[in-house]
């Protein structure tokens, strides 16, 4: 596995990142394909990528973190075959070495399904084990799916 950080990714990294994202996300939340996705990354401000890639170079995790609402926010995916395995936390560790704060929302129940059927698994608890602050009184609703905010800062 191999961990890079890119300033944009290429048409055919995109379509790759929507495909994990339709598998991994819950299915109210997947994507339509890369009008949308692009319509999305065009919404972020100054963004970075950070991309996990195996050995044939096919991406099995993606981070962005980009500049919202005055501060430093982030998106995560993994694939399922990798969750649990620390590959999540290495990427995240890898952004917060280059940012001070990160903001986020996250699923917090567990229950919604994803396009394949399984049943989506919060990962609130990996949050929690990463030093996320979670604050259930900040709410969003998208696309029918409730997400609360979480974030973390750099220790002074």
């Amino acid at each position: 596995m191999e961990l890079i950080e890119l300033n944009e990714l290429t048409p055919s990294q995109k379509e790759e990142v929507i495909e994990l994202w339709n598998r991994e996300y819950p299915a109210k939340i997947s994507l339509t394909g890369l009008a949308e996705f692009d319509q999305y990354l065009n919404s972020l401000l100054e963004p970075k990528h950070l991309v996990l890639l195996d050995t044939k170079q096919a991406i099995k995790g993606w981070l962005t973190y980009f500049f919202r609402e005055g501060g430093q926010w982030f998106a995560i995916l993994l694939d399922s075959s990798l969750q649990g395995q620390g590959w999540g936390t290495r990427i995240l560790d890898l952004a917060k070495e280059k940012t001070t704060e990160l903001h986020g929302w996250v699923i917090p129940d567990d229950g919604e399904l994803k396009q394949n059927g399984e049943v989506y698994s919060s990962p609130l608890g990996f949050y929690v084990k990463n030093q996320f602050v979670i604050h259930p009184d900040i709410q969003s609703i998208k696309k029918d799916t409730l997400s609360i905010k979480i974030s973390w800062q750099k220790p002074i």
